[in-house]
């Protein structure tokens, strides 16, 4: 199999269907909840573990199972008790014309995951008094070029651009921000910095009043990475490794702020408005276009091990005071007809389902699909990441919900 580069489909209502619906499941699983099964009378139970065979070997056969089913190239899982053991899988293969396999520490992009870091770190800061969640975000940006042109620019404050309640715009799913990139992409450095970015949305309407709804915004999350570096006068990606990365041994998780990452996974990706080939890499293992342009929108590289791990620690209370970890979880629903999903401050909050309450965001970049949900009950957090994002969400068809609830049922304890 040799991906070919196609031509640029038109940036359409079509295109923003099957991305925001790949977003919505692999971020915040609205249409189901992992590991729901059905019984007699339409009530939901969870299944209970396996119990035949070894964790570890009932985990990978699991992986081996989902990939031989749906056919995606590669993927990596695993699972990590706050108070136990952890593991690793991996299937397939990182780069099928180099038939290079899959191992558990292939790195792919962790896409939206990595605003758990940033919201991470943002609360952290506020609970130390660096930050204020609810000041106007003019105090820090008031006095950037594009700031007068910004959609509710008067009103809007920190907590809002967390928690997605801003009424600002998504620059990535605007047709001139996809005309932007198709024509720079092949540029050697990133074409899109932070304030190039921002400017996308400079001028629009908002839609809606800040806190009066709920629509998911990465321009958002570029203005939190904005904040963050005005108020401590440092570089946002040394604070995550400060405070996060080093301590909790994420020693495979880095920026995703340059083309060669080594240890990087090919993707392979469906048909995007920004004229991307099919293939992430390039044959020199370079990655085609510069990751530079997701910044605190997503940002970094990972294992699925390390962000298990993450996971754990974050909603296990081993990464953040108790105050700055029940500011994220602090949630409210995403729409009226869903009471149940709420997102906080990055991260989705589903309370209530057949394993109890899960916290988690997921990630896709074209080419990359990611998922971390941890399983407070269980207190047991569990991640993958496959590299493709080609036939897994159709009208029939969920793969990441598919896997998220096969590997649920394998790793959490039998009631």
């Amino acid at each position: 199999m040799t991906p070919q580069q196609r031509s640029r489909p038109r940036f359409g209502e079509a295109w923003r269907r099957r991305a925001l619906g790949l977003f919505l499941v692999a971020a915040l699983g609205l249409l189901a909840l992992p590991g729901t099964a059905r019984v007699e009378g339409g009530a939901e139970a969870a299944p209970a573990r396996e119990t035949a065979r070894p964790l570890p070997e009932a985990f990978r056969a699991a992986l081996d199972s989902m990939r031989a089913r749906h056919g995606f190239p590669g993927a990596t899982a695993a699972y990590a008790f706050t108070d136990g053991p952890s593991g690793t899988a991996a299937t397939g293969l990182a780069d099928l014309e180099a038939e290079r396999p899959m191992t558990p520490t292939s790195r792919m992009p962790a896409a939206s995951i990595g605003k758990t870091f940033v919201a991470a770190t943002a609360a952290a800061l506020a609970e130390e008094g660096t930050l204020a969640l609810d000041a106007p975000i003019a105090r820090w940006l008031g006095d950037r070029s594009w700031f007068d042109e910004l959609p509710n620019r008067e009103h809007i404050t920190l907590r809002h651009l967390l928690a997605h309640r801003s009424g600002l715009p998504d620059h990535v799913h605007l047709e001139a921000f996809a005309e932007a990139v198709s024509r720079r992409w092949r540029e050697p450095g990133n074409p899109f910095p932070p304030d190039t970015l921002v400017q996308f949305v400079a001028g629009r309407p908002a839609l809606f009043d800040p806190g009066a709804g709920w629509a998911y915004s990465d321009t958002g999350y570029i203005l939190v990475g904005l904040i963050l570096e005005a108020a401590t006068g440092r570089d946002y990606y040394d604070l995550v490794q400060e405070r996060f990365l080093t301590p909790l041994g994420l020693k495979h998780t880095r920026p995703a702020d340059r083309r060669t990452l080594p240890g990087l996974a090919a993707g392979y990706s469906a048909d995007n408005p920004f004229g991307w080939p099919e293939k992430t890499l390039a044959d020199d293992g370079t990655l085609a276009w510069h990751p530079g342009l997701e910044w605190t929108g997503g940002g970094l590289v990972s294992t699925s091990g390390d962000l298990a791990r993450w996971g754990a620690a974050l909603f296990g209370g081993a990464a953040l005071p108790e105050a700055a970890l029940d500011r994220m979880l602090t949630a409210a629903p995403v729409a009226p007809e869903q009471p149940d999903v709420r997102y906080g401050l990055g991260v989705a909050v589903y309370r209530s389902g057949p394993f109890g309450p899960v916290y988690g965001h997921g990630g896709w970049i074209p080419g990359y699909v990611s998922s971390l949900r941890y399983y407070a009950d269980s207190g047991v957090a569990i991640a993958f990441q496959i590299n493709t994002d080609a036939g897994l969400e159709t009208d029939s068809t969920s793969v990441v919900r598919a896997m998220e609830a096969r590997l649920a049922e394998v790793v959490l304890p039998a009631e």
